[in-house]
């Protein structure tokens, strides 16, 4: 039997579901990528974005409709909100918290479905139990049985209960090369737009010796990319004062890990809030080589009054701080951001006051959203006054100012030769595509597949907005893998 799952949403879903394919593997079930095969159906969805639901709504009619000629079981996860999960019970076999992960095995023998795992047991089973009359028993029927529609649970109600056991499941690592390490889960900020705390609950940090012990793990098998991933990374082990380290401690830990390794690696995080960023994490990435020279700091508007609205709780000189401490300390650190357009209630005053931030702060990439509410996050309750051409005209408008810097900054690196990671093949025939250690795009001339995953060097003869080229130099040689 075989399993179709389709990802929404940030990295943190992508890690989610790293752990959801773990839990079907070990059930017995294969992975597909033709949907059209599979016997299990999942979504890990994300209500952070009403295109991401929208997917999913697309996606369960069209599944329902298999269900006319063939047996399926369809599940729903990842980030859903109360309003969104209300609908997707009447649509999905299943719905559940990522917290519940553990218990989908269960859910699922429940539902009905035979696993190739359990069928023997469940056979064995069957064959043991006492009849009272042979005619009763009717395996089929037995095993077909539909569960009734689950109540609210208290994890459900509280999606950070019980996350400590969901990091207890071994990810299935998508690549051989890059993997993602939740250090954190939830959110205790309540900006009025987010859906996150109302999603994933309220903030709990992963221990370090679990999160040390995840990493030390990757290095030895040779991945060289690692990605720590949290709602509000720089906020880790406020929740535990007096029992667990400080985020600027975590990366200490990580990077004096680092000098002691022959390996090559770079570690990267996200999403940290400017409330929460210290001078003292700044300081430690300019300290250890392993943590890689990228800052990802989400703005989100250049203007205070608009930072208000959101409950965003800094404002743009505090942003402007720390910002010019990571000019200072890591002068070749690359700089990275959230914004959001059309936002309730945004003025043209506001948005070029977002585009003068733009400006000075010169980014090299910018994720840009289109403002669209969604329910049980505080702005759902305001009127999404902004059209959407005006929405639109702005998020050019601004797409427009970051080409601009990005641009400058990558036609800066033209004749400089960069240790890049060769990430897989570029759509360019002919060419394979790489990162920089600040996560720019490079590409240059192979057909080498073997490079995938591995550091070269590459000196850049040209630059666009959003990426460069350049011609292999060099491949640096390795260290042996580990691989247990």
């Amino acid at each position: 039997m075989k399993y179709f799952i389709l990802q929404l949403g940030c990295q943190m879903n992508i890690s989610d579901g790293e752990r959801v394919q773990r839990v079907l593997d070990e059930m017995g079930f294969e992975p597909t990528d033709r949907e059209e095969e599979a016997n299990l159906l999942g979504v890990i969805a994300c209500s952070v974005r009403q295109k991401a639901i929208d997917k999913v709504y697309s996606r369960i009619q069209k599944w329902n409709r298999w269900k006319n000629k063939k047996n399926l079981i369809t599940f729903v996860t990842g980030c859903v909100l109360p309003a969104d999960r209300e609908k997707f019970l009447k649509q999905f076999d299943l719905v559940f918290t990522m917290n519940e992960l553990p218990e989908l095995p269960t859910m699922i023998h429940q539902y009905g479905i035979v696993t190739p795992a359990g069928m023997q047991a469940m056979d064995k089973g069957l064959q043991e139990m006492e009849w009272p009359e042979k005619e009763s028993r009717n395996e089929a029927a037995f095993r077909m049985k539909k569960a009734a529609l689950p109540v609210e649970t208290e994890k459900e109600k509280h999606p950070e209960k019980g996350i400590e056991e969901f990091w207890h499941i071994t990810p299935k690592y998508g690549s051989g090369w890059e993997a993602y390490i939740p250090i954190q889960n939830g959110c205790n900020k309540f900006c009025t737009y987010c859906a996150v705390p109302y999603t994933r609950g309220r903030e709990v940090s992963r221990p370090s010796g679990e999160i040390m012990d995840e990493l030390r793990h990757l290095v030895e098998n040779g991945y060289k990319s690692i990605t720590l991933l949290g709602q509000n990374v720089n906020s880790y082990g406020l929740d535990k004062k007096g029992e667990e380290v400080s985020f600027a401690e975590l990366l200490q830990m990580i990077g004096e890990f680092g000098n002691q390794r022959k390996e090559k690696f770079w570690v990267y995080f996200t999403s940290p809030h400017p409330r929460d960023m210290t001078d003292e994490v700044i300081e430690v990435i300019a300290r250890y080589p392993c943590l890689a020279k990228q800052i990802h700091l989400p703005i989100q508007s250049g203007d205070d009054a608009m930072l208000v609205r959101m409950n965003r709780k800094h404002t743009v000189e505090r942003y402007r701080h720390i910002v010019q401490t990571i000019r200072r300390l890591i002068p070749e650190a690359t700089l990275f951001t959230d914004i959001i357009v059309g936002f309730t209630g945004e003025t043209e005053e506001q948005i070029e006051n977002t585009r003068r931030a733009m400006e000075e702060f010169q980014y090299n990439m910018a994720y840009i959203a289109q403002y669209s509410p969604r329910p049980g996050a505080v702005s759902s309750r305001w009127a999404d006054d902004i059209p959407k051409e005006v929405k639109k005209a702005r998020y050019h408008m601004l797409t427009e100012e970051l080409m601009k810097h990005s641009l400058a900054y990558n036609q800066s690196l033209i004749g400089k030769t960069m240790t890049v990671l060769v990430r897989g093949k570029d759509r360019k025939n002919g060419y394979l595509s790489a990162l920089t250690e600040g996560k720019l795009i490079v590409r240059f001339a192979s057909d080498d597949e073997k490079l995938i995953g591995q550091f070269v060097q590459v000196k850049i003869h040209s630059a666009a907005s959003f990426s460069m080229e350049g011609d292999l130099v060099a491949v640096e040689k390795s260290e042996p893998v580990n691989r247990r």
